[in-house]
């Protein structure tokens, strides 16, 4: 099956679909670039549709786009194959997904049943109960007990029926059949509007962490960001505030649309920032220094990064933001300050989340580090239930339109014997090599919702718990279920390309009213 443009796809005339009695269906389907033919002629239209196949068309019909993971969820599916990015765009969204662990069977026919299920996902109904189905088909034993709330759930919405009052559960689906499903989601007026719709990703912030400016401006171009944080600012012994200003990425963003936020940070020394914090003086000459910044170079706001503050500055750091926050905003700046999700312990004592949510224009919070470097148990950076309960911690004290989750475009090559004193930060890239590297095994976790990878090196066993296009997507889907401000990124240049189609995929799947 080829992949032409909706232009040629418009001009095709099957020769073979003339007496079908989804014609229609079909020529609707192909016009808008949903549906191909197997060739230039002919349509097949009795032909049974892949599992690859569908999932292609499923990807077009939902206005999304190929996501060519750099983990292959799959051990039987090619990554060169012609469908990988639509199959993995499906999986990463949960809307079909593999028969077993790491096997997908792409050129397997799908069965009624199992396209019932898909059709109920691709919409997002929750399956009704079955009480109806043994009045309304005579075959209604034969449908698998998993399949039966959505087979009922897609005869109320019109879209399956079935014919002689059965429903012929385990048929295949032919290509004309797929076509008439596919087509009557698009004649649902209230449907195809929802799938028009422009993609509204909110605050995307991406912070530069080894980067110089160009190569920051490449991966900026390369990603969702439209909200940038350069590392400028920083905090010194004589509360002089390090300026690192390039006004060539100012004028780039400006010009690009783009806002510029920088960081100013602490380095994370907290004797430093005590001294600052806990004297009036100190902190009304660093919010001056900094307003004065905002003024000269134009900027939209500023991101506040202090880790390691102690307990003991909780209303030095309140009165700080408040008073920042007034002085940006006499200039039309905003204060977007970084938060580590709050585990009760003395970490975030330092900042009182409702105060500061209150008084400042965003809470990026950033929700990675649930293992952390040295930490003397292996586990993930950023499981998804871990992610979530932070998040819901968060937006108990802070409004949905002030939170930004930040995510992690990295994570953590561990040792089993040593994870304390040998465990690194690897990229996403790094973390791919390891994956296809000979001898590597994989799985996927659901209660983490990721991959868990092992491999030895020099005898020692090592682990990784992978961050990629699939697990990311879970992610950004909770996030999108909250209606927060945004998404943020540690760091750019971490990802690898796939990351942000798939990030974008579930924005707007998760946007989606159906």
């Amino acid at each position: 099956m080829g992949n032409p443009t909706a232009e040629a796809a418009a001009q095709q005339v099957f020769q073979d679909t003339t007496s079908s009695y989804a014609k229609d269906a079909i020529a609707h389907l192909v016009k808008a670039g949903i549906a191909a033919g197997t060739s230039e002629n002919t349509f097949e239209p009795k032909k049974a549709v892949t599992r690859a196949e569908f999932a292609t068309f499923a990807v077009r019909l939902l206005g999304l786009k190929p996501v060519k993971n750099n983990i292959n969820p799959y051990n039987d599916v090619s990554m060169n194959a012609w469908y990988y990015g639509n199959v993995a765009a499906m999986t990463n969204l949960s809307i079909l997904e593999g028969k077993s662990q790491g096997v997908f069977q792409p050129n397997a026919s799908i069965t009624r049943e199992e396209a019932a299920a898909l059709l109920v996902r691709m919409l997002k109904q929750s399956s009704k109960s079955t009480n109806l189905l043994s009045s309304t088909y005579k075959d209604a034993a034969e449908i698998s007990d998993w399949a039966r709330p959505y087979v009922q759930t897609v005869y109320q919405l019109g879209l399956m029926r079935g014919s002689d009052g059965r429903f012929r559960p385990h048929n295949q689906v032919t290509r004309e059949e797929a076509a008439v499903m596919l087509d009557a989601i698009l004649q649902k007026k209230t449907w195809s509007d929802q799938l028009k719709s422009e993609d509204q990703l909110g605050i995307q912030l991406g912070w530069q962490y080894n980067a110089s400016t160009a190569e920051f401006k490449k991966q900026i171009e390369q990603s969702e960001a439209n909200t940038l944080v350069p590392r400028w600012f920083f905090l010194n012994s004589s509360m002089k505030v390090t300026d690192l200003t390039d006004t060539s990425l100012l004028s780039w963003a400006s010009a690009t649309d783009r806002q510029v936020w920088p960081l100013l940070g602490n380095r994370s020394n907290p004797d430093l920032t005590h001294q600052m914090l806990s004297s009036s003086a100190n902190r009304a000459a660093v919010i001056s220094q900094v307003t004065s910044f905002v003024k000269t170079y134009k900027l939209d706001g500023i991101n506040v990064d202090f880790e390691n503050v102690l307990p003991a500055d909780r209303e030095g750091m309140t009165a700080f933001i408040t008073s920042l926050t007034t002085a940006l905003h006499a200039l039309g700046a905003v204060v977007s300050v970084d938060v580590s999700p709050d585990l009760g312990t003395d970490w975030t004592d330092a900042f009182d989340y409702a105060q500061l949510g209150a008084v400042s224009d965003y809470m990026v919070l950033m929700g990675y580090e649930e293992h952390w470097n040295g930490d003397p148990q292996a586990g993930s950076v950023a499981s998804l239930p871990w992610v979530k309960k932070a998040l819901d911690t968060m937006l108990a004290e802070v409004v949905r339109s002030k939170t930004i989750l930040a995510l992690p475009l990295y994570t953590r090559d561990w040792s089993s014997v040593n994870p304390a004193a040998s465990s690194w930060d690897i990229t996403l890239a790094e973390q791919g090599t390891r994956a296809r590297a000979s001898g590597s095994v994989r799985r996927w976790d659901a209660s983490l919702v990721q991959y868990v990878i092992g491999y030895n090196s020099n005898g020692t066993p090592r682990y990784i718990w992978a961050e990629d296009s699939r697990s990311l997507s879970a992610k950004v889907m909770m996030s999108g279920e909250r209606n927060i401000a945004g998404l943020a990124y540690w760091y750019m240049g971490g990802e690898t390309a796939d990351v942000w189609n798939a990030i974008s995929n579930a924005s707007r799947f998760e946007s989606y009213i159906f």
